[in-house]
């Protein structure tokens, strides 16, 4: 299982997309069942999200296999990350110099940020929005992903979750979400990789400054 998400994530940093599983075991010498297999084991845990129908994988945090609002390019390969979380934890995984692409409150308004290994380049008063509790992301990591969303300002998230009607969550600066995606996404294409549990996925939020009720997991066993 650790093989095989290794296989795919490093097929995406190194050839900007996602080996086929007739790929990946040509490569690892397994059989197609036995990938398919392992997608399974790591969809299981969260370590991949599959398609509805197929057994292929549809998200690989931090990438999404299909377009999606959020586009990073290192000027060499180019990857679509579900939300600006992921974005980062691409520009950390890539290295180097890295953009994102994408735009102010999912509108209409185009946003470059520039990054250097995962930190962001300069000073930005730019803002991401987390508007569900990561508690819950995984009752739909779809609508969790697409609302992490950049704004100018917090006064104006608020303005956008009342135009919308949404819930308004949690203001995090873009330096401190960075700080997170390096901290979440760092070791993802480790040949030793392994889907954190609760407890280690609670105390890296609070490593990275997020240390309200809203970021608060409930102890359990087992992976996040």
């Amino acid at each position: 299982m650790t093989r095989v998400h290794h296989e795919l994530i490093r097929g995406l940093i190194d050839a900007g997309r996602c080996p086929s599983n007739a790929e990946v075991a040509a490569a690892l010498g397994m059989d197609d069942a036995s990938v398919e297999t392992a997608l399974r084991d790591l969809a299981a845990i969260h370590g991949l999200v599959l398609h509805p129908h197929i057994c292929a994988p549809w998200l690989i945090h931090p990438f999404s296999l299909t377009p999606s609002p959020h586009w990073v390019t290192n000027g060499k390969y180019s990857w679509w990350a579900p939300c600006l979380w992921c974005a980062c934890g691409v520009a950390t995984l890539v290295g180097g110099a890295v953009q994102i692409h994408t735009r102010y409150e999912g509108e209409s308004e185009p946003l470059v940020i520039d990054l250097e290994d995962g930190v962001p380049a300069g000073s930005t008063d730019i803002f991401i929005h987390f508007a569900i509790p990561p508690a819950r992301a995984w009752d739909n990591v779809h609508q969790h992903c697409s609302m992490v969303l950049p704004f100018r300002s917090a006064d104006a998230i608020g303005a956008w979750c009342a135009r919308h009607g949404f819930t308004q969550g949690q203001a995090v600066p873009l330096a401190q979400t960075a700080l997170l995606a390096r901290r979440w996404y760092g070791t993802h294409a480790s040949p030793q990789w392994r889907k954190w549990t609760v407890a280690e996925a609670q105390a890296i939020f609070t490593a990275a400054g997020l240390t309200t009720d809203f970021w608060r997991l409930e102890p359990r066993e087992g992976q996040f």
